[in-house]
């Protein structure tokens, strides 16, 4: 928002995760409400997150490190995981799977298919304070933040009423309702960054492919919207997504880059608030981030793993050889899909 309704406040920003989506990042939360609540058969009780990311794991994870690198090329059906006989805590009931695609997938128009909001993805389903906080909860009937920041949302500010029930939500036409009252005031979606960059601004932005607050996807659409509206934004505006990370952080993997944790090099190549100093003060891009993940998360128990972050539609592609932890076994490149982007 600062970029795009301030370009002058700052020479630098980095955004984090931005829920820069508002009004339809309040659908999608009520969506995966919904999901687990309208049929109290289809709740996802915490003890089978491990099973359900186990298995996207074993379906993604082409490196075998417990991370998924690319979750745009990951086709999970957690069908895969459904009970085959007695209901147990390695397997989806058939309702629970239909739950869990709903939460993976997009929340949309029931009458027209076209999407509000993305879904989210693969690969940190069990990790702490992720999908149980965020999306599934502790218990049946149990609120999530999800839930609780879009029942406020839509009670207090959209309806204005109090005793305004979720389950009435109208996912045909109180989309428009929505952004007609509140978009121009909450959103910022806006693809116009000229002023921010003629002024000589510099963006960059990180969202973790963990995160189970805002959809990852969402970062992607809005970097995609800047560069189709504005062209190629390599001179001030980078995107970088961060494989296995939750919420701002977090989650398996190398997820530590001078955030909400210290980095063990406080450098440009490792610290991405001293490499936005970098950009700002003596025009060098940061080509990529070498984030670092520790022991069980805990920088006291040491290094577990680096590797590299890569500006987008860059991803780090294991070379074949080397150590798996080790940053200097993988390169940034673009995958096929994005080839010609």
């Amino acid at each position: 928002m600062e970029a795009q309704r301030f370009p002058a406040d700052f020479h630098g920003i980095v955004a984090g995760a931005p829920a820069n989506s508002w009004t339809h990042l309040m659908f999608k939360d009520l969506w995966d409400e919904r999901a687990g609540l309208d049929d109290p058969a289809s709740y996802i009780p915490p003890s089978k997150l491990p099973a359900l990311q186990n298995a996207a794991l074993a379906t993604c994870d082409a490196v075998k490190d417990g991370v998924i690198q690319s979750p745009m090329l990951c086709h999970f059906d957690p069908e895969v995981i459904q009970c085959e006989g007695a209901d147990g805590p390695d397997c989806l009931t058939a309702p629970q799977v239909e739950a869990a695609k709903k939460n993976y997938g997009p929340a949309k128009n029931s009458q027209t298919g076209a999407q509000i909001s993305p879904g989210f993805s693969p690969g940190a389903e069990a990790v702490p304070a992720n999908w149980r906080t965020w999306i599934t909860g502790a218990g049946v009937g149990q609120l999530t933040s999800g839930a609780f920041f879009a029942n406020s949302f839509f009670a207090d500010m959209v309806f204005e009423n109090p005793k305004w029930d979720f389950r009435t939500m109208n996912f045909d036409t109180d989309v428009k309702l929505t952004d007609d009252k509140l978009a121009s005031v909450l959103n910022s979606t806006d693809a116009n960054l000229r002023q921010f960059k003629a002024r000589g601004g510099k963006l960059i932005q990180y969202h973790g492919w963990g995160d189970a607050a805002i959809p990852p996807q969402d970062s992607i659409d809005y970097f995609e919207s800047v560069q189709s509206a504005m062209g190629t934004t390599k001179s001030f505006y980078r995107l970088f997504m961060v494989p296995g990370m939750s919420h701002c952080g977090g989650g398996p993997g190398a997820n530590v880059f001078g955030t909400f944790v210290a980095v063990p090099q406080a450098d440009a190549a490792h610290d991405v608030v001293i490499a936005l100093d970098q950009w700002v003060l003596r025009d060098i891009a940061p080509d990529q981030t070498i984030a670092t993940g520790f022991v069980d998360g805990n920088p006291a128990k040491g290094i577990a793993m680096t590797r590299p972050l890569c500006p987008y539609p860059q991803e780090a592609h294991y070379k074949g050889i080397g150590n798996t932890n080790s940053a200097a076994s993988f390169a940034c490149q673009v995958p096929a899909r994005n080839a010609r982007k």
